[in-house]
């Protein structure tokens, strides 16, 4: 019999994790936190091996501290929270089980994202990432309206798109916060709908764009350096390395839930105590941290300039 893993939380990221675990062995259950609650959960988990939290950010903490006092491995979806002092609060409590447990982070397994940490990025002086897509288009019989998206408390682009945060600090650890312009929408106070983040560090100067508005998916990463120039399209799969020598293009075929089994896969070893996968950019929890307080440290920062005027049911 395969480990025993309980998921909290039974929307969509929930049950695409509820079928991996089941697809790699693993005797998985699922719980839906409306009908389940902290109470639920408190009276369960010593019966599981490990828990995958897969809530509304805003209401993980106490979730958390059950499952690290009784010392079972977590997979936590991002963002891991969006203040510092909460993130500071979870720290304190997951200490015990953090070297076997993960951040959902699974950008960290896409094939081109890893080719390009693999790079030598010495060189590089500039990096763009951008994200975006229309909201209302995201997945049928869905609304924004009615999704934790929609709360000021834990929703918004910057935190619903926050991988490509997590991507500038994988390829450039040293990067910090300088500013965030963020455009809001009067039906939703507190939400940023269009977020554009500047960082610096290390001598790198980078920007991290995302929207809920732009009509059609685009997912690109732009970095500018001395000896070369990498125009990764992830949207069109389309990944161009130019230097002096010319434009040489990457093969990187991507199954996009292979990326969240291959995390699925690194989590299980680590809550058995096995060999993982190999991945250098493996989120581990303890390792990951500096990447939720700079997810945090983003969204703390947002100054609204504006706002967007499109209808989002």
């Amino acid at each position: 019999m395969g480990l025993k893993v309980l998921v909290v939380g039974a929307g969509s990221i929930g049950r695409r994790h509820y079928d991996n675990l089941q697809a790699l062995g693993a005797e998985a259950t699922l719980r839906g936190w409306r009908d389940y609650g902290a109470a639920g959960f408190a009276a369960e988990i010593a019966g599981f091996d490990a828990a995958v939290i897969a809530t509304a950010t805003d209401v993980r903490l106490e979730l958390i501290a059950l499952a690290a006092a009784a010392e079972k491995p977590l997979y936590i979806e991002k963002p891991l929270a969006f203040s510092r002092r909460e993130l500071e609060e979870i720290e304190a409590v997951i200490a015990p089980v953090a070297q076997r447990s993960v951040l959902g982070y699974m950008m960290r397994y896409h094939p081109a994202l890893r080719a390009l940490a693999a790079r030598d990025l010495s060189g590089v002086f500039q990096a763009s990432f951008s994200i975006g897509h229309d909201v209302t288009q995201w997945r049928q019989n869905w609304t924004f309206s009615g999704s934790y998206s929609a709360r000021a408390a834990g929703g918004g682009v910057l935190l619903d798109l926050c991988h490509e945060l997590d991507m500038a600090h994988c390829l450039f650890p040293g990067l910090a916060v300088q500013t965030v312009e963020a455009q809001g929408h009067a039906a939703y106070p507190g939400v940023d709908m269009a977020s554009r983040i500047t960082l610096s560090g290390g001598g790198v100067a980078a920007e991290v764009a995302m929207d809920y508005l732009t009509p059609k998916l685009h997912r690109r990463t732009i970095l500018r350096g001395l000896r070369e120039v990498c125009d990764f399209d992830f949207a069109a799969q389309r990944y161009l390395v130019t230097d002096m020598n010319g434009e040489t293009s990457l093969d990187k075929p991507l199954d996009r839930n292979e990326m969240f089994l291959s995390l699925m896969r690194d989590f299980l070893a680590l809550v058995s105590g096995r060999e993982t996968s190999g991945n250098k950019l493996l989120p581990r929890l303890d390792l990951a941290l500096p990447s939720a307080r700079l997810v945090a440290d983003a969204w703390e920062a947002r100054r609204f300039i504006g706002m967007i005027e499109k209808e989002i049911p």
